[in-house]
């Protein structure tokens, strides 16, 4: 019991540490002692911050991979996968408000490492651009390559999460509610404006 409860301290001190200061700011020193352990016993559980950064950036995004890889893998229609694929994302993040920033900072900083490290925890983006292309054959949808969807839905449901303190200091004068309520509604602002946006008229 005290193993587990000293292994969950220090990977929510690590979670904290990272996300104030990236992989390369950061130091294990720092990580032990936000989690009020000595170096030695963080060592003893992480031999280096390389396996503790892959831990905790394998818990973010274990935290909606394997139910996005369903989504694409199912029998559902290209439009309900679009709405389920920007819900899921876009509550993940509502939920964890760090992740935009955390990956960002890992993606300026060390896009190589970032890229093996989800490659690791299992993203099998094929899977989407199989059900893509199929409905293009298809002609349910316009002609788009694969990529570019994925990313126009990424890029319209996690920028406003990024550029929180700007968009809300303009166009919400600072209203933290009306911000967040504008957040949830992009859960079907986002999939609708797509789904518009490709369907073979």
């Amino acid at each position: 019991m005290e193993s587990k409860s000293t292994e969950e301290r220090i990977l929510q001190s690590a979670t904290e540490v990272f996300i104030l200061k990236g992989y390369d700011g950061s130091t294990m020193q720092e990580i032990a002692d936000n989690a009020s352990i000595n170096k030695s016993l963080l060592h003893y559980y992480y031999r280096s911050k390389d396996k503790l950064f892959s831990r905790v950036f394998g818990m973010v995004f274990h935290l909606f991979l394997p139910r996005l890889n369903r989504i694409f893998e199912s029998d559902l229609g290209i439009f309900e996968q679009i709405e389920q694929f920007t819900e899921l994302y876009i509550d993940t993040i509502l939920k964890n408000p760090y992740i935009p920033m955390f990956v960002m900072r890992e993606i300026t900083n060390n896009p190589n490492r970032l890229a093996e490290v989800v490659k690791h925890i299992g993203l099998r983006p094929e899977k989407a651009f199989q059900s893509i292309q199929q409905e293009i054959d298809k002609g349910t949808i316009v002609d788009i390559d694969p990529r570019q969807l994925i990313v126009n839905i990424i890029a319209m449901s996690i920028f406003p999460f990024a550029g929180k303190p700007m968009l809300k200091a303009i166009l919400f004068e600072g209203d933290d509610k009306a911000y967040q309520d504008f957040l949830v509604s992009r859960k079907k602002e986002v999939s609708k404006f797509i789904i518009n946006s490709i369907r073979k008229q």
